[in-house]
């Protein structure tokens, strides 16, 4: 049996489309939001996710770990987009404290300045590609979606559908 049979009958009509829809959406609007912020900014939607992380941490320091796990990036892939903001002067790595063996990546001065710069302009393609298609009533239930499944995926909390809809 190929895989597409597979698939087409181990999720009934419903939760095919859905998903369909929503991973090509979500394919598509990656590389919408990635294209524009290249054509934009210079910054991939990695390099804008990092400095977001950074910026939002404690004394914009992150251990690469936990940049690793908060980007779902694997230790070797977050040491090599480090590498390369490191190369533009966005970031700098710096050795943990508590930790010999250990690493920080951390915002420098001139990374903070360049997300100040894109921040802007990545929020109006993410109103355009995203927010503007998304009815004002509908915005709360997606946020509960995401935030349920965005807690499963992190290993939190296993509930199921909202028994209250959206």
């Amino acid at each position: 049996m190929t895989w597409v049979r597979l698939m087409l009958t181990a999720l009934d009509g419903r939760e095919r489309r859905a998903w369909a829809a929503y991973i090509e959406s979500s394919l598509r609007l990656e590389t919408l939001l990635d294209e524009a912020l290249r054509d934009e900014t210079g910054l991939t939607l990695f390099d804008y996710h990092v400095l977001v992380l950074l910026s939002q941490a404690p004394q914009h320091r992150l251990r690469m770990s936990e940049l690793a796990d908060r980007m779902v990036f694997s230790r070797s892939r977050i040491t090599y987009q480090v590498n390369s903001m490191i190369k533009r002067g966005l970031v700098v790595r710096e050795a943990a404290p508590d930790d010999r063996r250990g690493y920080r990546a951390v915002l420098t001065a001139t990374g903070l300045q360049v997300l100040t710069d894109a921040a802007p302009r990545h929020a109006e393609s993410v109103r355009t590609l995203f927010l503007d298609q998304i009815a004002d009533d509908e915005l709360p239930c997606i946020e509960r979606v995401f935030v349920r499944l965005q807690a499963h995926l992190r290993g939190g909390a296993q509930g199921g559908a909202d028994v209250h809809g959206c």
